[in-house]
Formats: structure tokens, sequence, C-alpha cells
């Protein structure tokens, strides 16, 4: 999908010298840095912002915002640049402010159970942080993202069939918006019924509606005893099956992820691992030692039905990292099958009872194709990816593998489910919100205007507004 044609003009110098007395050497406009943040990891075309600058606090924040805002120009929030929908290109140009120096975990509270940290705090740092309380922040989308791109984009990935998305365990946000005002979202409670709910609305904007500087989040309890196995099947609709009936059945599995065989062979080699090369479920299992023993043979015995080999177990820490590093690879891994190719990485939810449905009639669209691709998913909760594996050179190959996307994503729309599980939109999924959302994009437009008037907030991302003012 090509990007929106937005007028760009060159940041006024005022406004650089202005950047440049707030920030000092924080505000960089070389050529490389810039270069570095107008892309992310999807093949989307990069678009560079003209100056990059590095807040480290609220207050800076703001006062980038409201000379930017005062020279009507655009504001794009970075965290770690892992993005695969083209969330972070600077369209129109503009300032990027990259969050990575904001790095603060303000505040763990082990008996509320939830953590206090800036934007630009890491999942894998605040972890690390909390490894002697015996408390795990879950959310795990393979990349280490900073949190605040994670809330950003209503991130999930491994572990949300158990545990939820970032838009469950997002208690509170601290935003700048637009003008330069500075609102907290919510307070520590777990629950409210007071107002409207505005954290979820700031959750999975994707930096168009204000600046996310500070989250409060919900964290839960390392479990007493972890447990990985892998499970072959003869063939991906008998995979899909036990994990529907699975789910229908309430096992409390941690992580369902689906691999078919194109994906298992790309991580073999990639990783070094010797699974078997066909369609694989990966599972994780939480709780007690006899509640993950318990969970384990009732899949066990689901997956036997479906014709399943036996589980080969990762029981140590150190193979359920290798395993589910492998599962984290994947991207890299089907790349590396095709040297020189890029990676256009798409993917859709629907209604488990659907699931089955979907990916078989998405593989047999696939099969008369050229383009190499693999098939990934968080199939516990509907979710599953598509990368295909594309030369960046050959605009037909994109075409291709476009068209094939926009027949995937009808196909779910059909099915009651949605255009992007977790990739978010960005502008690569724009065109697919009328025909998801109807008449409520209109007022995710209403809603764009009225918090951001001058359309200086990520322009060009989620929904088509006016342009900015020259």
């Amino acid at each position: 999908m090509t990007a929106p044609i937005l007028s760009r003009k060159p940041p006024d110098a005022s406004l650089i010298a202005s950047l440049a007395r707030l920030l000092g050497e924080r505000l960089s406009t070389s050529a490389a840095v810039c270069a570095h943040h107008g892309r992310d990891e999807s093949y989307h075309a990069p678009h560079a912002p003209d100056a990059v600058a590095f807040p480290r606090s609220t207050e800076e924040v703001v006062g980038i915002v409201k000379l930017c805002a005062e020279h009507k120009t655009p504001v794009i929030a970075f965290g770690t640049g892992t993005s695969l929908e083209g969330h972070v290109a600077a369209l129109a140009g503009g300032i990027c402010i990259d969050m990575s120096q904001m790095d603060q975990i303000i505040r763990v509270s082990t008996e509320d159970m939830d953590a206090t940290v800036e934007a630009g705090v890491t999942r894998k740092r605040l972890n690390e942080h909390l490894r002697d309380t015996g408390l795990f922040f879950p959310i795990d989308p393979g990349a280490d993202a900073s949190l605040g791109g994670m809330a950003a984009t209503r991130a999930s990935g491994t572990n949300a069939v158990r545990y939820g998305t970032m838009r469950e365990n997002v208690l509170a946000l601290t935003v700048v918006l637009a003008d330069g005002r500075v609102i907290r979202t919510a307070r520590r409670a777990r629950k409210s019924a007071a107002g409207y709910d505005l954290t979820r609305l700031f959750v999975g904007s994707e930096g168009t509606l204000g600046i996310i500087t500070e989250l409060t989040l919900r964290l839960y309890g390392v479990p007493e005893a972890v447990s990985a196995a892998v499970c072959a099947f003869p063939s991906i609709e008998d995979a899909v099956n036990t994990v529907i009936l699975t789910i229908q059945s309430g096992v409390p599995v941690a992580r369902i992820e689906l691999l078919d065989d194109v994906q298992m062979a790309a991580i073999n080699k990639y990783s070094k691992l010797a699974h078997k090369v066909a369609p694989t479920l990966f599972f994780e299992f939480h709780g007690t030692p006899a509640a993950v023993a318990e969970q384990a043979e009732s899949v066990k015995a689901i997956a036997s039905e479906f014709g399943a080999d036996d589980f080969s177990w990762a029981t140590t820490p150190e193979d359920r990292s290798k395993l589910w590093q492998a599962r984290h690879d994947a991207y890299y891994a089907a790349l590396a099958m095709r040297p020189g190719s890029k990676g256009l990485a798409t993917d859709v939810c629907v209604p488990i009872s659907r699931l089955a449905e979907c990916i078989s009639e998405t593989k047999r669209d696939l099969a008369n194709s050229p383009i190499p691709y693999a098939l990934v998913g968080h199939v516990g909760d509907g979710n599953f990816h598509l990368v295909f594996m594309i030369d960046p050179d050959r605009p037909d190959e994109i075409a291709e593998a476009n068209r094939l996307n926009d027949r995937m994503v009808a196909r779910a729309l059909a099915m009651e489910g949605t255009s992007t599980g977790e990739h978010g939109v960005g502008y690569g999924k724009m065109d697919f919100l009328l025909a998801e959302h109807g008449e409520a994009v209109a007022v995710m437009r209403t809603i764009k205007q009225s918090l951001d008037p001058g359309g200086i907030l990520n322009p060009g991302k989620i929904v088509p507004v006016q342009k900015l003012q020259p």
C-alpha cells in the first residue's frame, strides 16, 4: 500500500533553533539519524523526519510539542522502531520524538502488583528489574519493544491467550496532548466507573491523539511451574482444531503458537533446531506443578484425537528460552530463506470457531502464488500472520502480495474478524478501516480532529484527515 500524499515543507530555522536551545545536543539533524527514525521493520517505504529530539522528561516533551504546534510542524513519537505498518514514517516530515532516554522505572508495588514506568522502558528491562520481586509483565510481542510503543500500538503477542493484550494490562497513562496539555487518564485502581475510559482511547492510538510519556501497568506473579512443548500434526487443519478444542475445553494454556511447515523449516535452519517439518504447535503451561501437569495431559489427549506426534518437552529455563527465541525469530528466519528479500508481514484475527476455515481458505489462495511465504499465529486468540518474502525491486511481487493480503483481510472481515489483530493500522492498513468499521470511522476522525485540530500528531496514520496548514 502506498503512503497517503501529504504536503511536506522544511521546518522553520527558528523552530530548529528553539528546539536546540531546549535540548542541546539531544536534538539531531544528522541525515543518518533521521533516516533511522523514518523506517520500521516492514517493507513500507521509509520517510525520514527533518530532526530527531531525545527528551528526558514529560516537561521536555511538552516543550517540543508546544513549539511544533506553534510552527504547525508534525510530531512523530518513536519507541524502538519495531512496528510493521509504517507507523513511524514521517510522511509530512517534521520532528521525531525518540523516547529512548525516558527510561526510568518510577515505582513498583509488589503489594498492588503494578508498576509505573516512563515510555522508553523496554519490556525486557522491566522484567529484569522485577526479577527478584516474584512478579513479571507478561505481554510479549517478540521484539524488545518500548512499553510506550507497545501501548500506542495495542501490542499483544505470544502470551495474549492467557494474559490479554496491552489493552487489558495498562491501568493508566500520562499523555501530552497536541496543544501541550498533560493529562493522566486514570488512577491506580483496578476498576473505575468515573467518566470516559480515556486510557483505552489512547491505547492503540499510534501517536495520533497524544504522546504517551508514562504508563502504569498490571503485573502478575511468576508461576511456580512452567513447561513448554512442541507437537507436530498431519495437517494445519488438525493443528488448528486442536487449538479450538483446547480453548473451548477451558484449559488455561499460557501460549499456543502455530507454525506451518515452511516456517518450521525456516526456524530449524536459522536457529539450528531439528524439529519435524510439519504444521506444529508450540505450547506453554503456567501454574503449580500439579496444575501444569493436568493442563499438559488435557492438551495431549486433545491433540491425539487429531493425529498429533508425541510432545517434545522443554522443561528447563534454557530449553524454553531457546524454543521461544526461535519462535520470536520466525520473521528473520523466513527472510533468511530468500536472501535479500524484505518481509511483507500482515495479520488478521477471527473468532476462534472460524479460525480453521480462515486459515484453510487462505492457504488454498496462496497455493497458486509464486511468492514464497510462511504462516505463524497466536492462534489461541484467533490471530495469525503471513510473511511474504518479496524482492523489494520487483513491483509485481509487491502487487501480488498486496492482492493476496487484500483477499485475506476481506475473508477475515466476512467471518466477523478484524483486519489486524496486533500489527495496528499505521498507513499500511488504513484502506481496510472503512470496510471493518463503517460509519465508526467518521467518529474516529471527529475524535482525531477534536484532540489534534492542527493535525500535527503522526499525520497520515489510522484515519485520513485534513492536511497540515501551510
